[in-house]
């Protein structure tokens, strides 16, 4: 099967494959999510984290389970941690020695997303990038406009870095789809 092929090739850090698995289940996790949360920020933010999470622990994953039910079960865990951080935050700052081993799914190779993107004027460019919502327009300009690493932007927006990652991985998509559906 398809999924499960992905799956292998992710097992072993293939790029592309990292790529299909979250455009194929973001839907499912963000949809899951955002009727959990009703809110589509924290809908968000839960799934990128989840997404971060599951290719950090790829290796991990066991094929006895559907690999979406493995995704959603990291979500509710995800979420669970969030609400748990919440209370907590009011008293202490809790920082995850985890997430700075953050797992490298940067690809250097450009994807069609990025050329799409490329041939674009900047005027235009600017006008698409404005209908993104405002913590992708933020990644996208970082990156793209200021030129900072993975990394530099982390810091920046205090956020782990295979959150970033995930995050520029989804507004390409989503600033691609944008440019298709102008053209």
């Amino acid at each position: 099967m398809e999924i499960n092929l992905q799956i292998e090739k992710a097992k072993k850090g293939d790029q592309a494959a990292f790529t299909f698995l979250l455009n194929f289940y973001w839907n499912e996790v963000y949809g899951f999510m955002l009727k959990r949360t009703e809110n589509e920020t924290n809908a968000e933010d839960i799934t990128i984290e989840t997404f971060s999470k599951a290719f950090d622990k790829i290796a991990s994953y066991n094929p006895e389970f559907q690999f979406n039910t493995w995704l959603i079960a990291i979500a509710k865990n995800v979420h669970i941690d969030l609400l748990r951080k919440k209370k907590a935050s009011l008293f202490i700052e809790i920082t995850d020695d985890e997430d700075q081993q953050a797992y490298n799914i940067a690809d250097t190779t450009p994807s069609a997303e990025d050329e799409l993107i490329t041939e674009q004027n900047l005027s235009q460019l600017l006008q698409f990038i404005k209908e993104l919502k405002p913590h992708y327009q933020e990644v996208i300009q970082l990156r793209y406009f200021q030129e900072m690493s993975y990394q530099e932007i982390a810091n920046k927006i205090d956020e782990p870095l295979s959150n970033v990652k995930i995050k520029l991985l989804r507004a390409k998509k989503l600033l691609a789809e944008i440019i298709q559906d102008k053209r």
